[in-house]
């Protein structure tokens, strides 16, 4: 195959047309085939010759902007090719969650303002709760600020809603780039994936070039497993919280020596120290190899779930003294902003990224072979009497 295909070299391309700069620069990597031994994306492009929408914004969310295949390829700038495939597909995959989104618009928004949009939803949150603890509660602990009821009247809501908004747009992902029926094995294989953090370990599973050039390094695939670990681990606390509280009676507050306890004290730290993590090492890269404009959506999406995770913690150890009420309000005007905000931070990248793993395990399948056209009934036998006669 020849490189057989059209200059871009308008800076301003990956902006306004993101798909269709993407798809310029897959066509070259798919004539190249250098970086073929990377992460799931090369193999996923030998797979077509045409790409269309769907397959650009598949291959987007598979890249998890590592950036080695930038820091190998021979047509970055000055190349008259002028190849950034990791900023091609961020902004592509970017304008994919944009676009998906459900109600529409406000994905842009947050990534467009993310940290003044967290900042304002968690102060505003946390005037609201603090005004409501110094109401009367109806139990103790925390429940002697905000009653079990009220609780459950506000994060219900705020955490199903979220959820179905999600649901429609992974509808509308799914549709888009022709996913089918989906197996235990395609879930198994994705669940693998995303568990290791596969695709940020680098072709040859050194890592990933993201803050140190053409250096490898784990940092950000451990910093990314911490936040993932972390939050599986609150999610589990509150979780066995509830299951205490509804089905054995056993109500908050909970000792040191508790599931909720055990389960979410460890998840607020590796939360904590994971988004710390990731602050930094997005300090340390470089911007021209993310998605253009969108940085201020990447820091405050990291900002609030950090917020959350440390706040939890400092709750937890103000537990009992004066500073219990404001730091409540704090730490819940967090989680309302997280669960309220999620569909439209980054936070949907983990859902979409989920299910394009599952689509790409369901593309590495071998196609299911034809069945052949059913065969009519040889006529039987004559007798040797009939055919004498």
């Amino acid at each position: 195959m020849s490189l057989d295909v059209t200059l871009q070299t308008d800076p301003e391309a990956i902006a306004t047309d993101p798909t269709s700069e993407a798809r310029r620069q897959v066509e070259i990597c798919n004539a190249c085939r250098y970086c073929e031994g990377f992460c799931d994306v090369f193999p996923a492009i030998t797979r077509d010759k045409v790409f269309a929408k769907g397959d650009i914004t598949q291959l987007a969310n598979l890249c998890h902007n590592c950036r080695g295949c930038y820091y190998s390829c021979q047509y970055t700038p000055p190349h008259a090719f002028e190849l950034n495939l990791p900023k091609a597909l961020a902004a592509a995959r970017t304008e994919s969650w944009e676009r998906l989104a459900w109600p529409g618009g406000l994905a842009r928004t947050f990534q467009k303002s993310g940290v003044a949009l967290a900042a304002a939803f968690v102060a505003g949150f946390a005037i609201l709760f603090l005004a409501i603890t110094a109401l009367p509660g109806e139990g103790e602990g925390f429940y002697a600020y905000l009653g079990h009821s009220a609780m459950v009247a506000i994060f219900a809501p705020a955490f199903l809603l979220p959820l179905f908004a999600i649901a429609i747009s992974l509808r509308r992902y799914w549709r888009e780039v022709g996913g089918r029926r989906v197996k235990w094995g395609d879930l198994k294989h994705a669940a693998g994936r995303a568990g290791r953090m596969k695709n940020l370990s680098g072709g040859q599973g050194q890592g990933c070039n993201f803050e140190k050039e053409d250096r490898y390094t784990d940092a950000r695939r451990h910093a990314h497993q911490a936040v993932l670990y972390g939050f599986l681990l609150c999610f589990a606390s509150t979780s066995s919280g509830t299951i205490l509280h509804y089905l054995f009676d056993i109500r908050a507050p909970y000792g040191l020596v508790s599931i909720p306890k055990l389960f979410g004290i460890p998840g607020g730290i590796l939360l904590t120290v994971g988004c710390a993590l990731l602050l930094w090492l997005k300090h340390q890269s470089d911007p021209e190899l993310g998605t253009p404009g969108r940085r201020s959506g990447e820091y405050g999406f990291i900002w609030l779930l950090g917020f959350v995770g440390l706040s939890g913690l400092v709750l937890y150890a103000v537990r009992g003294t004066g500073l219990t009420g404001g730091v409540l309000a704090l730490h819940l005007g967090g989680v309302l902003a997280f669960f309220l905000l999620m569909p439209y931070s980054k936070m949907a990248h983990g859902f979409y990224r989920f299910a394009a793993l599952v689509k790409d395990a369901q593309d590495r399948a071998p196609a299911p072979l034809p069945k052949a056209p059913p065969q009519s009934p040889e006529p039987p036998a004559m007798p040797d009497a009939a055919k004498g006669a």
